[in-house]
């Protein structure tokens, strides 16, 4: 595990995560007195079940689920996109942010199905995780296999694409222009 910080991370969950996964190559990282742990996206949900299932770790408690779009930012990023996972153990109380990030290998401007944007839903372990996972594919377009109900939340069924990618205009594209504006007396 490599770590790189404003000081080396010293966290309680560390060492055990080195141990039970000794041949994944992840990161650890703290800002602000926050750590953060990197995981390839192929290891991410195993490295979740370790983290909530170990007694050393006993993160119990998923308090989020993130997305993050890395277009245009200054330092290299290993992927365009990140899914965030923010988890409290309620024993110890401390907290950790699990990372893993994916690129799109499709044109990202529309609405598509890319095979590289995939990443283990974490919903069979936080059931707490099902809306959190289904706002980030609504609003990133990251899909998350084995989710029991993925489809948007905060836009409609067919809406175009994902606004919270940075590649989304400002002022949308024309989906303002088009509502149905309805009176307080109209039928819904």
């Amino acid at each position: 595990m490599t770590q790189t910080t404003d000081a080396a991370p010293n966290h309680p969950a560390l060492a055990p995560l080195k141990a039970a996964f000794s041949a994944v190559k992840m990161q650890a990282t703290v800002f602000r007195g926050q750590v953060t742990v990197t995981v390839p996206a192929a290891n991410v949900h195993d490295v979740l079940r370790f983290l909530r299932d170990d007694p050393s770790c006993d993160y119990s408690m998923l308090l989020d689920v993130g997305g993050v779009d890395y277009l245009g930012y200054p330092a290299p990023q290993p992927g365009r996109f990140a899914v965030v996972y923010h988890l409290v153990s309620l024993r110890t109380n401390t907290r950790l942010r699990v990372k893993t990030h994916v690129s799109p290998s499709l044109d990202t401007t529309g609405v598509v199905d890319d095979p590289a944007l995939y990443v283990d839903s974490a919903a069979d372990l936080w059931p707490a995780a099902e809306w959190a996972e289904r706002e980030v594919f609504d609003m990133f377009g990251i899909r998350f296999r084995g989710h029991p109900d993925l489809r948007r939340i905060l836009m409609w069924k067919d809406y175009p694409a994902h606004p919270l990618r940075k590649d989304y205009p400002l002022r949308g594209r024309g989906e303002r222009e088009h509502y149905q504006r309805l009176s307080r007396d109209s039928e819904p």
